[in-house]
């Protein structure tokens, strides 16, 4: 699956099938830290993911 990441951009090939949860764990990325989105879905860290999924990785951010 394709994995798109912001701050910084980048672009990474990951093998599935995982869950969402699977996959932040893969990249080492804390669950609370990123919104996960498939098309114009935002998705459950157990949502599963396939080889034919682009996936979008936003960072979480927060201000006053």
């Amino acid at each position: 699956m394709k994995v798109l990441l912001r701050h910084p951009r980048r672009e990474e090939d990951i093998q599935g099938p995982l869950t969402v949860r699977q996959l932040l764990e893969k990249l080492s990325i804390l669950p609370e830290s990123v919104l996960v989105i498939r098309g114009n879905e935002l998705l459950l860290s157990t949502d599963r993911l396939d080889n034919t999924d682009e996936i979008e990785l936003r960072p979480v951010i927060s201000g006053g």
